[in-house]
Formats: structure tokens, sequence, C-alpha cells
């Protein structure tokens, strides 16, 4: 066939204007990404922008947390207690489970699934580095867990100020309670978070963090009850099988800088050993996080 049976063939091509137009605004570096990414990974912490059956789980641990102490406040505003039926600190040690279990099922989220679907590799792309990535969503578990804990705390503080307890103890009682949970936000994220960047598989890690914890805090009960059988002040093998959890580590250690709040006042080099076992185990999860990711890097 020739070109001639069929007239000439048309060639030509047609570009469509479809409104690109470049980008001429402000350059935002590292930190503008680091930002974004942490702010994204804690909305990612309560379900918020995924799946509604993502958001089930989050939101249920929160309302367990806050439910139960608005219920205390309203009883003991409507009875007019003496004194509050307990602290912000022991609130956090009764409701230690919930902790647990908000921490094994949101830090998966946020460092297991990205490994397992291979989207890592985009975030570490330049100019964001693995060192921030890790950083970023350490950042944002910490604030998860701070707002988990907090948010009854301060339902608590305000219930006790409306039953007119008094305003400086209420206040010292508030403040010992954001210290234990800043301290037990900080480090339960950082081991959860070496926990979940260890394996791509998010159910391996939920199960990981859970018995890591519950091993741990049973251990620590029960090496006490061992060490220290008769009811009273425990001697000092018994305090030290403390730092086995970090619950209890973190209870000790928040008594020991306020002075306040614990089952026990440790001295000074007791307190001094559990603030170095507290910075070195922080030190040691986010340099295995970052080298986690590392590795992950170099492919």
């Amino acid at each position: 066939m020739s070109d001639q049976q069929f007239g000439p063939q048309q060639r030509a091509g047609v570009i469509h204007d479809i409104g690109y137009r470049n980008y001429d605004g402000p350059r935002l570096g590292r930190f503008s990404i680091w930002q974004a990414l942490v702010v994204s990974s804690l909305r990612h912490a309560y379900g918020l922008g995924r799946s509604g059956k993502s958001k089930v789980m989050p939101i249920l641990l929160l309302a367990v947390m806050v439910v139960p102490v608005a219920i205390i406040v309203g009883i003991e505003t409507a009875l007019k207690f003496d004194k509050p039926p307990l602290t912000p600190v022991q609130y956090i040690s009764f409701l230690q489970a919930v902790i647990a279990l908000y921490l094994a099922s949101q830090a998966p989220q946020l460092f297991s699934c990205d490994l397992r679907y291979r989207s890592i590799v985009l975030y570490l792309a330049r100019p964001l580095r693995r060192t921030d990535y890790a950083l970023a969503k350490l950042t944002a578990l910490v604030f998860a867990l701070m707002i988990l804990i907090g948010l009854p705390l301060v339902i608590l503080y305000a219930g006790a100020l409306l039953a007119k307890f008094d305003f400086t103890d209420m206040s010292k009682e508030f403040l010992s309670g954001i210290v234990a949970a800043l301290l037990l936000s900080i480090l339960l994220a950082a081991i959860g978070g070496l926990i979940s960047a260890a394996t791509p598989r998010r159910g391996f890690a939920v199960a990981a963090i859970i018995a890591v914890l519950i091993v741990s805090f049973t251990a620590v009960v029960t090496t006490t009850a061992i060490l220290n059988p008769e009811a009273g002040d425990p001697g000092t093998s018994a305090r030290y099988a403390n730092l086995g959890s970090p619950f209890t580590l973190v209870e000790v250690l928040q008594s020991f800088i306020l002075r306040g709040g614990g089952a026990w006042k440790p001295t000074t080099s007791q307190g001094l050993v559990f603030a170095g076992v507290y910075v070195l185990l922080v030190a040691v999860c986010v340099w295995g996080v970052n080298a986690r990711y590392a590795k992950v890097a170099r492919g």
C-alpha cells in the first residue's frame, strides 16, 4: 500500500495547556518537613486521616482513660469529700494496662507499616534524613501518649479545684502527675519505637510490646514480693527491683525529682541510679531506631 492510495498521513501533534505553573514560592527546608511528618504521624496515631476502623481502637482507649476520671470528678464534687480519692500518679498506675494497649496498637502503625510497604524509601529521600524521620516518629508517639495520659490528669485537676480542695496541694499533685506522664511517654515511645522498627510485621510488634511491658511489670511485682514479704518499707534490693519495669522506674524517678507522690522516697544515690538507667535506656532505644533506619537507607 502507498500513501497515494489513502492520502497523506497527518503526523502533527497537539500540545494542550493544562495549567501547570512553575513554583516560585518559598522553599521549605528539613525542619518544615520534619514538622509536617510529626503532625501527620500524630493524626494517624488517633486514626485521623485513616479509615473508620483505624479510629476505633485509639478513640476507645482514650475514652477508657477519660470516662472513669470524669465519674470520679462527679462523685467527689457531689459528695464533697475531704480529700481526693486518688492522686494523678495513682491514676496512671491503675490504668497502665490501657496505656500499654495503646502503645502496642499504635507504635507499629507509625513504624512498622512504612517498612512493610516500602514507603520508607520515599521518606528517606533528600532533604529528609533518616535521623529526622526517626525523631519525627518518636516525637509524634510521645505527643500521642501525652494526650492519652495527660488529658485525664487535666480533668482530675479541674475536678479537684471545683470540689474546692486546697489549690496548692492539688497543683503539686497535678505537677507530679504531668512529670510522670512526660517521663513515661518518652520512655514508652522509645521502647515501642525500637520494637516496632525492628520488624515490618505489625502483629509481631504488637505481641512483642505487650509481652515486654507485661512480663517486666510482673517480674518487678513478683521480685519485690519475694524480697520484701512483709508489708512496710522495702529493703534496698526490693527498691532496685523497680528498675525492671518502665512504669515502676518512672514512678520512682518522678518521686525522686519532685520528692513526693511515690510508694517510697529514694535517697540521692538511689535516685541517681534510677535517673541514669532511665537516660541510658532512652538513649539506647533512640540509637537503635536510628540504626535500624540507617540499615534500611543502605538497602
